[in-house]
């Protein structure tokens, strides 16, 4: 409604509106309420209450005058409304005469409900609706994605954008570049940089650009279009001279290798795909950017979203006139420090605000789509870096090679590939009973010596012979993968969140409460245990210690003989059982082996870069950079992109708990699928 009315959502206007909608429906309801207690009688109990609840409504009154002193009862006043600044005053005056006629009827007849509203997240209501926001909340993305019945997504603004654009008196054709800046223009046809022209002149026939235009039109990132499954095998390599190698590497950009730089690509993104955004927006005023402020900021480029304070100062222009508390989530950035969460609650507390519940971004986020927070930033700067030393002389090339090396020094592990490692004969690991859904389950594990998981057995024994064989062998495939040196991360992340029977609550085991499958559960288990991924339990790892009490003040430096008993005690206790807390015990030791090295990296680098100045830049400098190249354009490319993508459709990373899709998106302080319109159970 604010964006719609081209009122800014962090504005004086926008709370004042938002404060006289709430009085008047809060006044007309407990009005209601009075008539009906006039027919049926008041609620069982009113007598008692009858002069706490008429204090109640008196104090609401109050409020919808604007008072600022004279509250009965309260320790902390509300914030009074600046009446003068509602855009409507009629709505004022049409709240007041509501609780005027409220406190008058309840002295008469009392009221048939002791409680008349609260502000709910109405996640589904919206869904059903098809509104793109209800509630308290503002909108969190100006484009939104909507999924298509026969598979795909296409990209759609915010119905009220081109309604406020109007409102605030653009014209028809300037709202249609607005909008056309945000969504996209869905072809390449005079795209700035790499226009149909520049595509012919790299060898692109006509066809081939046919084939592109029709991948355009609902691509979310161009780089997605140019691949081989839209231009086919031969003309990549017949035509554009494409190596047969690359078309399987799915981190290869297309458009990179024709020679278009990184700013040439980004512009003809943003030109065909869109911004997300109106910052930046062709005809858009500065001073109308506030009105199309959103909870987070808005596509690849967006920089404005709504501050903490303006969310908590918006909860505290509706409290007063809400029966109950608000359901609204406070968004933080995700620099957002423990001093801001005080501060923001001190402030609601101030307020008079009766609830808040504070969310800090990525503080839900599954870890692939946490980790893009940093590797997006890292990306950029090697390719900066890398141009950089493209356009070097030839002669400095080496020193800003080695100067690049010493910065960040990589740690690469590389396992002896195809060599199965031999489990000793007598080895340690742990055993773990636990019922998953009625159905018993023993897990065995075995370790190396130096508490690697090496194997594991899974007994039911009371099932039926084909699903306890079953189980069985899949231990011992997983177990030969384990000994041939697949980490155990990879079959963590392909095995959890299966689904099927038996499933439900876990007992028996004190870190996992719920599984939705065996097969979930176990690596639920083995990556509490071993990973230390304390984020698929449901049980912290401080409840589970028995130091969680005190700051460790009186704790040591590291530097006691229990440092030099926690190898012996290694070597016969099991990491799996005692879930990593040998880190407890041996202090500062983790750190002086880090320390050493760090050192014996520093030695390695140090050498490198005397042999790149000592013997020249032609014949060593290529050879650095071209392993960091391949190393920073490996997989991690393909992941980052599809990270880069959820990020900008709002998918908070979770999986939705009705039909398993991982299209959760924040609804206040819930989380709603755009998939199903399911959501986890507070809207």
């Amino acid at each position: 409604l604010l964006m719609a009315s081209g009122i800014p959502y962090d504005s004086v206007d926008g709370r004042e509106l938002c404060g006289a909608i709430t009085a008047l429906m809060t006044g007309v309801a407990y009005a209601t309420s009075a008539e009906m207690a006039k027919a049926v009688g008041p609620f069982p109990g009113y007598a008692k209450n009858a002069a706490a609840m008429l204090r109640v409504i008196r104090n609401h009154r109050r409020a919808a005058y604007g008072e600022a002193d004279g509250y009965e009862g309260l320790s902390i006043n509300p914030v009074p409304p600046e009446a003068d600044a509602c855009p409507d005053q009629e709505l004022v005056a049409a709240a007041r005469r509501a609780w005027d006629r409220a406190l008058g009827l309840g002295e008469a007849h009392g009221y048939r409900n002791a409680q008349a509203t609260v502000i709910a997240p109405t996640g589904t209501i919206g869904l059903v609706m098809d509104c793109d926001t209800t509630g308290i909340e503002p909108d969190f993305a100006l484009v939104k994605f909507k999924k298509l019945a026969g598979g795909g997504y296409f990209k759609i603004i915010n119905r009220v954008v081109p309604e406020a654009l109007r409102g605030l008196g653009y014209s028809d054709d300037q709202i249609e570049a607005i909008i056309r800046y945000a969504v996209g223009h869905g072809t390449l046809e005079n795209s700035p940089a790499i226009d149909w022209a520049a595509l012919k002149a790299k060898g692109f026939t006509q066809a081939a650009i046919d084939a592109v235009e029709l991948g355009t039109k609902a691509a979310f990132d161009i780089k997605f279009v140019f691949n081989r499954y839209t231009l086919g095998d031969d003309f990549l390599t017949g035509t554009l001279k494409v190596p047969a190698a690359a078309l399987d590497d799915m981190s290869f950009d297309l458009l990179a290798f024709l020679g278009f730089s990184r700013a040439e690509i980004e512009a003809a993104n943003t030109y065909c795909c869109g911004a997300m955004t109106l910052e930046g927006a062709p005809e858009l005023k500065d001073e109308h950017l506030p009105v199309f402020d959103c909870a987070n900021p808005c596509g690849r480029i967006g920089k404005r979203f709504l501050s903490v304070e303006s969310h908590i100062r918006m909860m505290a222009a509706a409290q007063p006139f809400i029966s109950g508390a608000i359901s609204k989530t406070i968004n933080m950035p995700n620099a957002a420090t423990v001093e801001d969460c005080k501060d923001a609650y001190l402030l609601s507390w101030q307020l008079c605000l009766k609830a808040n519940a504070l969310y800090r971004d990525g503080s839900k986020l599954s870890q692939p789509l946490n980790a893009s927070l940093l590797d997006d930033d890292d990306i950029e700067e090697e390719e900066s870096f890398t141009e950089r030393l493209i356009e070097a002389p030839a002669g400095a090339r080496a020193p800003m090679v080695a100067e690049r090396i010493v910065e960040r020094v990589i740690e690469r592990i590389v396992d002896k590939t195809g060599i199965r490692g031999k489990l000793p004969h007598r080895r340690k690991g742990y055993t773990q009973k636990a019922i998953v859904g009625g159905h018993k389950v023993y897990l065995r594990t075995g370790e190396y010596d130096d508490g690697r998981l090496g194997e594991i057995f899974i007994d039911m024994h009371k099932e039926g012979a084909a699903f306890r064989s079953l189980m069985n062998n899949f231990a011992i495939a997983i177990s030969i993968g384990l000994q041939y040196g697949v980490p155990l991360e990879e079959f963590v992340e392909a095995f959890t969140f299966t689904r099927f029977e038996p499933s439900g609550p876990v007992q028996g085991n004190d870190a996992i409460k719920m599984a939705t499958s065996i097969i979930d559960y176990i690596f639920r288990e083995l990556a509490v245990s071993y990973l230390d991924r304390s984020d698929l339990a449901h049980a912290t790892p401080e409840d589970l210690t028995p130091d969680t009490v005190g700051k460790g003040v009186t704790s040591d430096d590291g530097k006691t003989p229990a440092v030099a008993e926690a190898t012996p005690i290694r070597k016969v206790a099991s990491t799996g059982f005692v879930r990593g807390n040998f880190r407890v015990f041996e202090g500062g030791n983790v750190r002086d082996v880090a320390v050493a090295r760090v050192a014996e990296m520093q030695e390695l680098v140090s050498g490198v870069a005397t042999a790149l100045h000592t013997e020249g830049a032609t014949a060593l400098a290529p050879e650095p950079v071209q392993l960091r190249s391949a190393a920073l354009n490996g997989t991690a490319d393909v992941r980052l992109a599809k990270i880069r993508e959820a990020r900008a459709k709002g998918y908070e990373g979770d999986p939705c708990p009705e039909c398993q899709n991982m299209t959760l998106v924040r609804n206040g302080t819930c989380l709603k699928c755009e998939t199903c319109g399911g959501t986890t159970g507070c809207s």
